[in-house]
């Protein structure tokens, strides 16, 4: 997992719940790299579930909730630093549409070894989009934060639905986006 998304996490926790807890949460983790990340480094996806498993349990809020907030964040961070993959869309349903086949493919010229969900856009109408979401990070509440926060961007508000088989595909999810 590339460095970006655990540099930006801590920037996450900070801002939210202060210096104390970010320090917490890693001493809490032993994690091999003890929170010295780069944006530009690749760092186990495993130092991200250690860490989101003891901010959960420092603060006693359900995992997927502050990961669905580091989303938001998250996406928050790539509008200003990303702002052309926004600008290139003139709705959020067509943005969305973009991230496999135009926003993966630039962001693998800045981090050739990135490791990318993929996104498969099953259908879209005026209000509703859906979406299979596949990647064996299981990060769909962070994918879940993204959206929100892009559709924000986009001056819409938009209520996520996420079903997942975790029996029998636990890579997968199905995301139901609808918009007023």
């Amino acid at each position: 997992m590339k460095g970006v998304v655990f540099t930006e996490f801590l920037s996450f926790v900070k801002a939210k719940f202060g210096e104390d807890t970010v320090d917490d949460i890693i001493d809490a983790s032993n994690i091999p790299s003890k929170g010295a990340y780069t944006s530009v480094g690749t760092y186990p996806p495993a130092e991200m579930e250690k860490l989101c498993h003891a901010l959960s349990t420092q603060t006693r809020e359900p995992a997927a909730k502050l990961v669905c907030g580091f989303g938001l964040h998250l996406s928050n961070t790539f509008a200003v630093s990303y702002p052309q993959f926004y600008s290139k869309s003139d709705s959020f349903f067509e943005f969305l549409s973009s991230v496999e086949d135009h926003i993966h493919v630039e962001v693998r010229k800045l981090y050739p070894d990135a490791e990318l969900p993929s996104f498969r856009v099953i259908s879209r109408t005026a209000t509703e989009m859906i979406i299979d979401y596949q990647s064996p990070r299981r990060m769909s509440a962070l994918a879940e934060g993204l959206i929100l926060g892009s559709a924000k961007r986009f001056g819409v508000t938009a209520r996520v639905k996420i079903l997942a088989d975790r029996e029998n595909n636990p890579d997968k999810s199905r995301f139901i986006i609808e918009i007023d």
